[in-house]
């Protein structure tokens, strides 16, 4: 039937799950030609709108999938939310009423069935309620409601006989819609609905006026023959110790089954079987008449399988199968099913008392995100979810947390996850904020009344089953979280636990709450997440807090590029020292604040150069953050998620790159502090040390330290060769006493290295160090200098930018490189670099890869950009 992924792995003693994008054999989407009124200008019922004659054409196209706000949006009904202060003019659906946000949905599709066949039509998401309606009749027996619960109707005996069909859906909102009077989920009554809360506003975003309500996810049309297939799981034994770079790898066990649905009259016999490595596995099967059975193959061995390993520690390797049933050597239905073979376990540390997670029993140090959503008016592309998750590979991530207030996530989002290594913890729908874990006097009604949300507890648990159907068979899900800081109400908690996860899944680990103790052990007291600000990089270094932080986050604001795009001109006006007067369009993007962080680079003078200054301390703020909680690896923590990685709308906090997906220096600063292997500098005792996240054993690096002024003059402090066990931390040795002394005026640069016995760069790291107040300013006094630049197409799709610096003088420093086109100099994006904000030494060269989509761009429009603190920018033609 529709898409879907199918996983197999372990969690503790259970089974593991392989995970799998699957496809039926006759499948299309309606995603185009929709029309849409909204209720009040509609007289007519949906029987008649769902006639051909029924007139339509004076409606507006609608965006299905989609929202109504979007499709207002895209008919230029109402201004662009994301800009400027453009939200405060389009009315809120607390003020309006929910009718003037409920519409009629519209469609014409051709179909026609034979002798034999079944018809399906399949909704992945409506929010809030719908009726449906296809040809003069309703489809639904009663009104469908819940975001998230999917829907599928056999339309077999509501098509025509001449294949000329409509199709007509009245969508309404969640009742109630919240009141967005700035608290964290409005005054909290969103909740009351099985739905995402966000939208009555947050931290990081101003309320969706609409609440989302639409047909804001797939609906597809389906042929079968009499039995269908549906929510197929695979589940895989991989036992014992693995190493990622095995020639030979012991057997893993494959456990497939299905759901098998008979809509006819008549018992069906038949037989379903998939092939893998040259076998067909089979089982024959009966099923009774208007029944649906679940029928269970026999297990399968995979000699020497190929497994799947999170970012930095493997290959993300993914098999195929297709499940077919067939009736008297027919087929029916068939679906291909795309899965990676892993396991998936976890293990109390008694030292840092939280739990590590192990992937084919190797334990995995946890550096994660949270993510809340990939656009907050649901407008999901798989190109938009595929850059969002490779940008987090980039990031050397290996772990995505889904924020409970948000949604259960896309399957497209989970291919990405899959794709590029990211293990996923999915939380279901409740929020400490919305479902009455403080006190709050912005929420209507009190703790214990809140407390008990949602209104409709039996809708939550079939939700949360269907969407663990939906989302068990992906290799990168890995652990259900019962909400965001609190846990469901009891008799939800007991059915996720005991009947939905033990029934539908029964392999991963379920963590009750995001900061739960059986997560990390709080022995510290406070909330036991946190905090959200700019801290001084001394606290991740030195200051022990949870020892899985499940929310630890700071600032994100982009440069001048990145401002530009969403604030208008006239409100381009930096904040002032401690951000003691701050613009209202930025306050209303929900600036979160550098304090005093600027200063030390100089306050700025507009926004232009505080978006430039903002980079070097998004830079060390977040390579800080990952390298101390790295240094403490296994002795202070089994892991940490940021919070938060991207923003889904135009927010200026907590992202690694903007909501149009352009990179700001936290993200190559997280990438460098996550390095898989890493060289590092604490700069609160001066220890230079190495971190190792691989499984691999190294014996003969060398280890090269040198300083350089800021006239550019080189000195050698050491070079020793030193080791790194798997997994762990090592110091080597403190140069506080020589930095301190070095730097006192000027500051000074300081470059470490790592090399193989080869003479192969495996890590690089560059600090500025400030003087002995703390200021920069030998930065502020940086001689410009020019640097000797050229850009060449490697192949489609990929571009190679070499950078020399001169023989001498000082370093060229922090250069970002941007692929922009060449009418406007606007960035091309998104763009992926290997790295990027890059300084270099005298006589140094060093080379960027960049890769970009050449089906969407072409090459001989555009040209590389790069601009340094000292470094004047140019524009190179690409060769």
């Amino acid at each position: 039937m529709t898409s879907n992924l199918i996983s197999l792995f372990i969690i503790g003693s259970f089974f593991a799950i392989i995970s799998t994008h699957t496809q039926a054999q006759d499948v299309r989407e309606l995603n185009s030609g929709w029309k849409c009124a909204p209720i009040g200008e509609v007289g007519h019922n949906g029987k008649a709108l769902s006639q051909q004659d029924y007139d339509i054409n004076s409606w507006l196209p609608a965006t299905v999938p989609g929202t109504v706000l979007t499709t207002l949006l895209n008919n230029q009904k109402v201004p662009d939310p994301f800009y400027g202060m453009n939200n405060l003019e389009i009315p809120d659906i607390y003020e309006t009423g929910r009718d003037h946000y409920t519409y009629w949905f519209v469609k014409d599709f051709e179909m026609s069935i034979k002798k034999g066949e079944e018809a399906w039509l399949n909704f992945r998401g409506i929010n809030y309620s719908c009726d449906v309606f296809l040809n003069g009749k309703q489809v639904n027996e009663q009104r469908h409601k819940g975001m998230f619960l999917r829907q599928s109707y056999n339309i077999t005996s509501f098509l025509t006989s001449n294949g000329s069909n409509r199709l007509a859906v009245i969508v309404y909102p969640p009742d109630p819609v919240g009141n967005p009077n700035g608290g964290q989920g409005g005054d909290g009554t969103i909740a009351k609905n099985v739905s995402h809360q966000y939208v009555a506003g947050w931290d990081w975003i101003q309320p969706i006026r609409d609440r989302n309500t639409g047909i804001w996810d797939k609906v597809t049309l389906e042929k079968t023959g009499a039995i269908n297939i549906k929510n197929p799981q695979v589940i895989t034994k991989v036992p014992g110790l693995r190493k990622s770079n095995a020639n030979q790898q012991n057997d893993a066990i494959l456990i497939v089954s299905t759901e098998l649905e008979n809509p006819t009259n008549q018992a069906a016999e038949g037989t379903i079987s998939y092939e893998l490595n040259g076998n067909t596995i089979s089982q024959s099967v009966t099923i009774p008449a208007n029944q649906t059975i679940k029928a269970n193959l026999p297990n399968f061995s995979i000699k020497n399988p190929k497994l799947w390993w999170p970012n930095g520690y493997g290959a993300q390797n993914l098999y195929d199968i297709t499940l077919t049933f067939k009736e008297k050597k027919k087929v029916s239905d068939e679906q291909k099913i795309y899965f990676g073979i892993r396991e998936i376990s976890r293990e109390w540390n008694d030292h840092t008392q939280s739990m590590q997670v192990m992937v084919n029993g190797q334990k995995i140090f946890i550096k994660g995100g949270n993510w809340i959503i990939s656009d907050a008016m649901l407008r999901f592309t798989p190109e938009r979810y595929d850059a969002e998750i490779r940008f987090h590979r980039d990031m050397n991530l290996n772990l995505i947390r889904i924020w409970g207030g948000a949604l259960a996530e896309r399957p497209e989002f989970y291919e990405a996850c899959d794709k590029y290594g990211l293990l996923v913890i999915q939380d279901f729908w409740m929020s400490g904020d919305c479902n009455g874990k403080w006190v709050d006097p912005m929420k209507l009604e009190d703790q214990w009344t809140r407390r008990k949300y949602p209104d409709d507890h039996s809708l939550f648990i079939e939700s949360a089953r269907d969407m663990v159907k939906m989302i068990r068979n992906h290799p990168s899900l890995a652990i259900y979280c019962g909400g965001n800081e609190i846990t469901p109400p009891e008799d939800i908690l007991e059915a996720l636990q005991n009947d939905v996860l033990s029934k539908e899944d029964g392999t991963r680990w379920f963590i009750t709450y995001s900061n739960s103790d059986s997560m990390s052990l709080n022995t510290i007291g406070g909330n036991g997440d946190g905090p959200y600000t700019i801290q001084s990089t001394d606290v991740f270094w030195n200051h022990k807090t949870w020892p899985f932080n499940s929310e630890v986050g700071s600032v994100g604001v982009g440069d001048i590029e990145s401002l530009k795009r969403f604030i208008p001109k006239e409100h381009l006006t930096p904040p002032t020292f401690n951000d003691s007067t701050v613009d209202k369009v930025w306050d209303y993007h929900k600036y979160i604040g550098y304090e005093h962080h600027i200063r030390p680079y100089g306050d700025a003078t507009d926004a232009r150069d505080f978006g430039r200054k903002a980079q070097l301390v998004n830079y060390n703020q977040y390579r800080a953050l990952m390298e101390g909680f790295s240094s403490h690896m296994w002795e202070w923590y089994t892991g940490t998620i940021i919070w938060k990685t991207q923003n889904p709308w135009t927010a200026m906090r907590g992202q690694m790159y903007d909501y149009y997906l352009d990179p700001n220096a936290c993200l190559y600063g997280l990438r460098k502090g996550g390095e898989s292997v890493h060289v590092m500098y604490n700069h609160t005792n001066g220890m230079i040390m190495g971190v190792n996240n691989s499984f691999d054993t190294y014996h003969n690096l060398m280890l090269k330290v040198e300083t350089i002024d800021m006239a550019g003059n080189k000195k050698l402090f050491t070079q020793v060769v030193v080791g790194l066990e798997p997994t762990s931390a090592k110091k080597y040795l403190s140069m506080k006493s020589y930095v301190d002394k070095v730097a006192k005026d000027d500051g000074l640069f300081l470059k470490l290295q790592l090399l193989n016995m080869d003479q192969n760069m495996i890590s690089e790291n560059f600090y500025w160090i400030p003087d002995k107040n703390g200021t920069y300013s030998g930065l502020k006094q940086l001689p410009s200098v020019a640097i000797t630049c050229n850009a060449y197409l490697v192949e489609e799709g990929k571009i190679n930018v070499s950078l020399k610096a001169n023989e001498s003088g000082p370093v060229a420093f922090f250069n970002r490189i941007s692929l922009v086109d060449e009418s406007n100099q606007e960035r091309i994006l998104p763009v992926f670099y290997d790295d990027n904000y890059i300084s270099l030494t005298a006589g140094e060269t060093k080379t960027v890869t960049l890769e970009y989509d050449s089906s969407k761009l072409d090459i001989a429009t555009a040209k590389i950009s790069i601009e340094g603190w000292n470094v004047k920018e140019q524009l190179l033609p690409i060769e």
